[in-house]
């Protein structure tokens, strides 16, 4: 249900300046650096949190779960305005792009009172509401109605006073691929002017990026534990940076400082949520060093491509395609610790056996990517089934299953697509509880899988 309110507004960004830089000198020969700022004390004047005892605290209503999003509200978490009194989340629009956003007002690149212009961005086509986006279990870590805020709650920020942004954007493109032109060429994938445009192996696809929105207490539940005990671990490891996770036990809602995801669909987006249609599916979390710039080391551009040939075909087929790419480099440990775990292996004799190990000695964990919110992206889009899962992933499976979606057929990678070098990575997950059709090595024969090392 898009309620007829539905038009176009301009949504009023307005920031406050900041302390302005009086002075900056050097002395001598650059021996000592020195930024002289309005106050000594940068904090002082500044308030560091609310408390939900404030006097002046009055938060819009936020009633997650509610189907109709007028009743819902809108998720607000700037300060800007009249925001520091009124704001309902916790966190900063974008991710980690927050502070890129911060530096551009800090250099004065940015005027802060500057306002958004939406003319034009509405949605490239159309998402059906779905009965999930009223389901507070289903989904927990994304705005529903994220796309259309400018436009639904325009008149909300302008009577309250409020910064109010979109979560979610929705356009469409044309992909271009080196290897979807070789499909073509060998027969694999057929020009039929619409998913597949020519024979340059052009495709059309539909996109949606999504950023983070948690509604605290359905990601605690998700986890399995308290919201106060998420609450915690989250103000504790990120060194303090979000007090209000502390001070503000009122607000449920909070805009993580993480990645987000993109979603890419191949045939009528309409199908998604039609049980009468075949949908193909790739989860895929990113990997820089492999999806961009063609590691070796492992499998997963070669997984993403045969994820989007596999797609395609299936839009081709008169199913729906979909692939939805997740922002969890290595792992979710992030690539500094990725390269770490590479020396390590590659210096300590790279075997299979010890591919997990190596991990588990630098990170304390294998994995980090915790599966648990993935599954909401789907609910969003109103799928209720999978019949092709292109993932071997133990987790990705639990996770969608556990949340209701069954899975009719599990694809993994076709062994001609597997890298010499990443055998070691593949061959032992399959030993940990991946997906396989083909053989499950034993412990002492995964010593024998061996990786290229170096000195």
């Amino acid at each position: 249900m898009t309620p007829a309110a539905l038009t176009e507004h301009q949504a009023v960004l307005t920031q406050t300046q900041p302390a302005e830089l009086l002075s900056h000198t050097h002395a001598g020969a650059c021996a000592h650096h020195e930024i002289k700022l309005a106050n000594e004390l940068p904090v002082e004047g500044f308030r560091l949190a609310t408390y939900t005892s404030d006097s002046d605290v009055d938060a819009l209503p936020m009633n997650w779960g509610a189907a109709d999003p007028m009743a819902r509200g809108p998720v607000v978490c700037s300060w800007y305005k009249d925001g520091m009194a009124k704001h309902n989340a916790i966190g900063a629009h974008a991710g980690p792009y927050s502070v890129y956003h911060a530096l551009a007002v800090g250099s004065k690149q940015l005027d802060p009172s500057y306002v958004a212009d939406y003319t034009n961005a509405e949605p490239a086509f159309k998402v059906k509401e779905q009965k999930q986006w009223g389901d507070s279990d289903k989904i927990v870590s994304m705005d529903p109605f994220g796309h259309l805020v400018p436009w639904l709650f325009a008149d909300v920020g302008a009577k309250n006073n409020v910064d109010i942004r979109p979560t979610i954007s929705i356009t469409k493109a044309h992909m271009q691929m080196a290897e979807m032109k070789e499909a073509v060429e060998k027969g694999r994938l057929r020009v039929d002017g619409d998913v597949v445009i020519n024979s340059n192996g052009d495709l059309n696809v539909q996109k949606i990026a999504v950023e983070p929105v948690w509604y605290l207490p359905g990601v605690a539940e998700r986890f399995g534990i308290t919201e106060a005990e998420l609450r915690e671990a989250l103000f504790k490891d990120t060194n303090g940076m979000y007090p209000e996770l502390v001070t503000r036990p009122d607000i449920k809602v909070f805009l993580p400082p993480i990645g987000g995801l993109t979603v890419y669909i191949f045939g009528d987006v309409a199908d998604l949520s039609n049980p009468e249609k075949k949908l193909a599916l790739r989860i895929h979390d990113e990997c820089n060093g492999s999806d961009v710039f063609g590691s070796d080391i492992c499998t997963c551009r070669p997984y993403l491509i045969f994820g989007i040939e596999e797609a395609v075909k299936e839009a081709q087929n008169g199913g729906v395609g979909l692939v939805v790419y997740f922002r969890k480099e290595g792992r979710a440990l992030g690539e500094v610790t990725k390269y770490l775990v590479y020396n390590a292996r590659k210096r300590g004799g790279d075997t299979a056996a010890e591919y997990f190990h190596r991990t588990e000695c630098i990170a304390g964990v294998r994995d980090m990517r915790f599966q648990q919110l993935m599954p909401d992206v789907l609910h969003w889009l109103g799928i209720t089934k999978i019949d092709r899962m292109l993932s071997m992933s133990n987790m990705k499976h639990d996770a969608i299953v556990e949340q209701g979606i069954p899975i009719i057929e599990r694809i993994p990678i076709p062994d001609e697509l597997i890298p010499p070098d990443s055998r070691v990575e593949i061959d032992a997950k399959i030993h940990s509880g991946y997906f396989t059709t083909g053989k499950v090595l034993t412990k002492d024969e995964l010593k024998n899988t061996v990786g290229r090392t170096w000195s």
